[in-house]
């Protein structure tokens, strides 16, 4: 299972958010290339990195911290954040993402969002399937749907989908440990290299989401505030 560092973008800031409102933002570096250099001199390989302006702005807006991570670092990035366009997506791949992370446009325009899958392929377009009470939660986690996330999981399986990164939000920031059970029911319902993303807080969270057969964790709030470090991480890669 892929360990994945999130790093989160608001002025060109590192932060981190509670249950994604911005009203608890909490910068904890000023320089998220400065971030992105420590995970990579401990050995880690993949960043996930959201561009939480651009959710909110729908359009993407910090794309240049993209492209200075890629460029200064030998980091694997998957962005996130505001694509809502073609040009959005131009602009991630064109800044150096190896995959694109798409939310919103897969709820609102799955027309449009499907086009984007024929065009890059299933290696390059990741499902955002985030949630509520199971149900999905669309614009930068700002509107909620009574859209089932396993039935919108398992429709864009059928279409070609290969990955997706899922978040239950009641989880996000809380430092409680990730949705177990609900992975548990989207990997019987599916096959689908999931990532799991929202809560994990310990180690024992990560290895409970490899036993799972989770593809990928995303790590975030626990290692900024210390509750798991980068040699830790490193170790379990």
């Amino acid at each position: 299972m892929r360990i994945i560092i999130a790093i989160d973008i608001i002025e060109g800031k590192c932060v981190r958010l509670t249950k994604g409102d911005y009203s608890t933002r909490k910068v904890y570096n000023a320089d998220p290339l400065d971030k992105a250099k420590q995970i990579e001199d401990h050995g880690l390989k993949y960043l996930h990195l959201v561009d939480l302006d651009g959710a909110k702005s729908k359009k993407v807006i910090n794309h240049r911290v993209l492209e200075q991570i890629v460029s200064k670092t030998s980091l694997t990035v998957d962005f996130g954040g505001g694509i809502r366009s073609y040009d959005d997506l131009r602009i991630a791949f064109g800044c150096g993402a190896s995959q694109v992370t798409c939310g919103t446009i897969s709820a609102s325009d799955p027309a449009l969002f499907l086009d984007w899958l024929g065009m890059f392929g299933a290696d390059k377009i990741i499902l955002g399937a985030d949630s509520v009470n199971r149900k999905i939660s669309t614009e930068g986690w700002l509107e909620n749907t009574e859209t089932d996330i396993i039935d919108f999981v398992k429709s864009y399986v059928l279409k070609g989908i290969r990955y997706s990164v899922c978040t239950d939000i009641e989880k996000d920031g809380m430092l409680l440990g990730p949705s177990v059970s609900l992975y548990k029911d989207i990997l019987e319902a599916v096959s689908i290299n999931l990532i799991a993303s929202g809560g994990v807080t310990t180690e024992e969270d990560i290895l409970e989401l490899r036993g799972l057969g989770c593809e990928g964790a995303i790590i975030g709030k626990a290692l900024y505030e210390g509750l798991l470090n980068l040699k830790q991480l490193s170790r379990l890669c």
